[in-house]
């Protein structure tokens, strides 16, 4: 494991933090693979009976890490597909956990950093937090996240967000279900210790049960999580080399209006 991802025991709670302050704790190949290990760790340790993610500094996570961004624009589809798939298993691992997950949404969170907060079963945000699924505005779609997205805020939000790439506000994200609660940042430490105490009060097996309960009732299965994470993989790897992909990747990455963006 490394730095990227910070993993400290309280007890029985692990705590993980993204540990990339200086980039926004922004996704790259190397905090992709350091976050999946740290997850299947946890998961794999019988004394681990809860689970914190959080985010070193003042955001959650900015999404993809702009020089990953760039490489993937250079890559091939092949390339693409792979990487996709290693986010893939990284949000799927995080939304099968057997061990309740809960995210302290300290900041801001785009792109992927939404995904990860829709995998955690419990999540807890400051009121300054600001949120978006953007891809659409580089030519692209939240692809790999999207069941996870879909299954926190309902299909309705889902098409608004996914096709606007608008940023929306904490209590936004509270409204429609990404968020549970909304506080005031010197209260967030106290209200994710409030959650924890909660979740000490059950049983370690019955609540792996009754996760398991509510994804498998609501129609959620890592076999099924597998055949649409590979769909929405190869998605993912078509529009990044795709016309208007390339075009979008570029223009982001050189600062400039993609050729889409017209006056109203």
């Amino acid at each position: 494991m490394t730095d990227s991802v910070l993993c400290e025991r309280h007890g029985a709670t692990a705590w993980l933090t993204l540990n990339r302050p200086q980039v926004h704790n922004a996704f790259d190949d190397t905090l992709i693979a350091a976050l999946t290990e740290a997850l299947e760790n946890v998961d794999a340790d019988p004394a681990v009976h809860r689970v914190v993610l959080t985010g070193n500094g003042s955001c959650f996570s900015a999404g993809a890490d702009l020089n990953w961004m760039r490489g993937m624009a250079n890559a091939s589809e092949q390339e693409n597909l792979a990487d996709s798939l290693r986010l893939a298993k990284l949000m799927r691992t995080l939304q099968f956990l057997s061990k309740p997950t809960v995210a302290r949404v300290n900041g801001a969170a785009y792109g992927g950093g939404v995904g990860l907060v829709a995998c955690c079963d419990i999540a807890i945000g400051v009121e300054t937090a600001k949120f978006a699924l953007s891809e659409v505005k580089l030519g692209l779609v939240p692809a790999v996240i999207s069941p996870y997205v879909i299954a926190a805020i309902g299909l309705r939000e889902s098409r608004r967000l996914f096709i606007t790439g608008e940023v929306f506000e904490a209590d936004t994200a509270a409204r429609i279900g990404l968020l549970h609660a909304m506080v005031g940042g010197s209260e967030l430490d106290e209200t994710i210790e409030r959650q924890l105490y909660l979740l000490a009060k059950a049983g370690p097996q019955a609540q792996r049960e009754a996760k398991q309960l509510a994804l498998r009732v609501g129609g959620s299965d890592v076999a099924q999580a597998e055949r649409i994470d590979a769909a929405n993989a190869e998605l993912i790897a078509r529009l990044r080399t795709s016309e208007e992909g390339q075009h979008g990747l570029s223009a982001f990455l050189d600062k400039r209006a993609p050729r889409w963006v017209v006056q109203h």
